[in-house]
């Protein structure tokens, strides 16, 4: 079914309402054929024969171009109306019929109808509805680009098949592009389904199908130079471009950090250091995106939603706020205990700078002797010696080994921080080496 224009007289445009446009055709290019006849508005001649009045019924003979479809009618008919009536062409508000339907009808006259069709153009900013009164896309593209700027038309989609309420091309083919590929089609009368299934071009539900001079497509690179030239060639000046959508949920994931938390113990010693009771884990936060691509590339993006699909585990750290018992210390060390002299210390070695550092505070002979037997117990004066069980580390064997840091920041790896740190240590809890070294011959440990 065809939708109707308000008749008009010839040439004449109608006008454009809120919701739709109409459009009469303009003149075509040169390249093309005359799609309007120029029809001349010819009163019906009198015929005088013996002195009678004129005869207006007289036979004639027209031409009736229908949708450029012409045929020749012999007709009795004294008005264009009266011939349409004789050959049942009904016209719509909207239809076009040059000269007007109350027109005069005279032998040799060309009657030309055209009826209106709405169809859905764009210009790249959105997409409206307008009636034309054109044979076919190529020409209602020349007549809706005379306003300005690029248009398209946009076929209507039903499943897998594609239409448009009019012809392709009446004067030339037509080309297809399509998946990366431009092709010409000489079957220029067409229909859009039927030409894009004699070239196996198959539709998905969502995907785009317009009709576009070739010209704009080039500039817009939707073909390249080399194939919008061989289409030029062939005649080819309208184009069915067809373009891929898809529509595609993305899933964006990421990491959530952990806080840290300390808590306190009071049944551990403070000198222990922290325990970590939960080492923590990250948490995500998951993201999904509807992605819409077309011929690849993404034209629109919808966050779906967010939210946090694993929640992170916080780390917690124990802190000891319990104090050790302190062991009085022993200030003087019984002959009978006192330990046997050391042998001489290598020159440069970790021992040298414990008796070098020792000696500044007044500790040689006995007072070394005790030093060096007690680190040499503890941790054999190897300044990276870690007690796996305690955590005690170093020379001095500090529990925890951070306790060092106090002589220096360095205190992990120099054997003098370490050195400094634990005198100084002997000296605050037991006041020489001999009372330490005392110490640790009766409980053990110093």
């Amino acid at each position: 079914m065809n939708p109707r224009f308000e008749q008009q007289s010839s040439g004449s445009i109608p006008s454009i309402n809120s919701t739709s446009e109409a459009v009469a055709p303009q003149a075509a290019p040169s390249k093309r054929r005359r799609r309007w006849p120029l029809v001349a508005g010819l009163s019906a001649a009198a015929i005088v024969a013996s002195g009678s009045v004129a005869f207006a019924q007289a036979q004639k003979t027209v031409t009736l171009d229908i949708d450029g479809t012409s045929k020749t009618i012999t007709t009795y008919s004294g008005s264009v109306a009266g011939m349409l009536e004789s050959q049942d062409v009904r016209l719509g508000d909207r239809d076009l019929v040059a000269p007007g339907a109350d027109a005069k009808l005279s032998d040799g006259d060309e009657i030309v109808v055209r009826y209106a069709r709405q169809v859905t153009m764009t210009d790249g900013k959105g997409e409206r509805d307008v009636w034309v009164t054109v044979t076919d896309a190529s020409e209602a593209l020349t007549t809706l680009a005379e306003r300005g700027g690029d248009v398209a038309l946009v076929a209507s989609r039903s499943g897998d098949r594609a239409s448009l309420p009019l012809r392709l091309n009446d004067d030339g083919p037509v080309a297809v592009v399509a998946d990366g590929k431009t092709r010409v089609v000489e079957d220029h009368s067409a229909s859009v389904d039927s030409v894009l299934g004699g070239l196996e071009v198959e539709l998905d539900k969502d995907d785009l199908v317009s009709v576009a001079p070739v010209a704009t497509l080039a500039r817009d690179k939707a073909i390249d130079k080399k194939a919008a030239r061989s289409a030029d060639r062939a005649g080819a000046d309208v184009a069915i471009q067809v373009q891929r959508v898809e529509t595609k949920k993305i899933t964006q994931r990421f990491d959530l950090d952990f806080d840290t938390k300390t808590v306190q113990d009071d049944d551990r010693y403070v000198d222990e250091g922290d325990l970590v009771r939960n080492e923590g884990r990250q948490g995500v936060r998951t993201r999904i995106v509807l992605h819409r691509l077309v011929d690849g590339e993404v034209v629109h993006r919808k966050e779906l939603s967010e939210k946090v699909t694993k929640k992170p585990v916080d780390r917690v750290i124990v802190e000891g706020t319990k104090e050790r018992p302190v062991e009085e210390p022993v200030v003087e060390t019984s002959v009978e205990t006192a330990p046997e002299p050391s042998a001489p210390v290598p020159a440069g070695s970790v021992k040298e700078i414990g008796q070098q550092m020792a000696a500044a505070r007044g500790w040689t002979g006995e007072e070394w002797t005790c030093l060096e037997l007690l680190w040499e117990r503890e941790s054999g004066w190897n300044y990276q010696a870690a007690n796996p069980t305690s955590s005690a580390y170093g020379i001095p064997q500090a529990l925890p080994g951070s306790k060092m840091s106090t002589a220096g920041s360095d205190w992990a790896t120099n054997p003098a921080t370490q050195i400094e740190w634990g005198l100084g240590y002997i000296a605050d809890r037991y006041g020489t080496p001999c009372g330490a070294w005392g110490h640790s011959e009766s409980v053990g440990w110093y």
